[in-house]
């Protein structure tokens, strides 16, 4: 069945809140969770006469989007955008969009969950007790601790301020630095390297793109403190993850907690999966049912907006757009 909206975020369903304001405005919708897993011919004919594209995590290329010869908007339910082919789009002149700022306090409030499993070794306490024995490791406090913010931006603040309540000292780096926010916060702003030798706790906040990918490595891990933990809920290709597993093994840094991985879903065989001292989630950071029905909410909006022509489309990630005519 060919429809006005092809959805591929796997949190959304037919019926749903989402499915049901589209099908209100007069649009049809086709839910396809597994796009990228059909065959060429299927693919296709998903695509086809689609108008928009509310997409989650799975990849979307420019095969993809060259096949949907009406599309006139994408909306990532979510802050990131590395899985569209961004640059096919703007080549149409297609906006692609992100809900920003609806997942913001969950992806902030899942960095102390892994901060503080990593902090106190949860994962290792599970192990014991699933193994029958009563052992007790030691652990580390936040408070008195300073904490890295890598990227100050929308979730970097928020971080921030979960911070501050845990009584720790926080310094940032980000190129579009905030400093009336970090004047009203207390955060000093480092570069990027004092970041990494300052800070016991260094959680990484930036997009992906040419600058960030790889941009923690083994260099940059050896400056780090040799009890520090790396926390990465943003995208995993910002972190070489063979020389994370090695500094970890090491011992050149404490410990890592992760979110977000280079490969998606996580092989079962990844070494980040069998190395003590790194916690691993299943990129749940943005998965509350708060942030999943503002994210959801939010595309629906921009999408119906678009295709009614009755509003821009908002949140734009790639300069230089122009809506296709209906």
């Amino acid at each position: 069945m060919n429809a006005d909206v092809l959805i591929t975020t796997a949190f959304l369903h037919p019926g749903d809140e989402v499915d049901r304001s589209l099908r209100a405005a007069g649009l049809t919708t086709r839910h396809e969770p597994q796009l990228d897993r059909l065959d060429d011919a299927d693919r296709q004919h998903a695509l086809a006469a689609t108008r928009a594209i509310i997409a989650g995590t799975r990849p979307l290329t420019a095969a993809d989007i060259g096949a949907a010869a009406d599309l006139q908007i994408i909306v990532r339910t979510g802050v990131g955008y590395d899985s569209v082919d961004v640059a096919a789009a703007s080549e149409r002149g297609i906006p692609v969009c992100v809900t920003a700022g609806a997942n913001r306090q969950a992806v902030a409030e899942h960095v102390f969950t892994l901060m503080l499993a990593a902090a106190r070794r949860v994962p290792d306490s599970i192990r014991n007790l699933d193994a029958g024995t009563w052992q007790q490791p030691t652990g580390r406090e936040l408070r008195g601790a300073t904490l890295g913010i890598l990227g100050l931006g929308s979730i970097g603040k928020a971080v921030a301020l979960i911070a501050a309540g845990f009584g720790m000292t926080v310094i940032a780096y980000d190129p579009y630095f905030d400093a009336a926010f970090a004047e009203q916060q207390g955060i000093r702003r480092v570069t990027l390297d004092e970041l990494l030798i300052d800070a016991d706790f260094v959680s990484l906040h930036l997009f992906l793109d040419d600058s960030t990918r790889g941009l923690i490595g083994a260099e940059k891990l050896a400056m780090m403190k040799n009890d520090a933990i790396l926390i990465n809920t943003a995208r995993g290709g910002i972190v070489d993850e063979v020389a994370l597993v090695d500094a970890v093994r090491e011992g050149v840094i404490g410990g890592a907690a992760l979110d977000v991985f280079a490969v998606e879903p996580l092989p079962k065989d990844s070494p980040l999966l069998r190395t003590p001292g790194i916690v691993a989630t299943t990129h749940v950071a943005g998965a509350t049912r708060e942030a999943r029905s503002e994210s959801g909410r939010m595309a629906a909006a921009n999408v119906i907006g678009v295709l009614t022509g009755a509003d821009a489309p908002q949140h734009v990630v790639n300069p230089g757009h122009a809506v296709v005519p209906a």
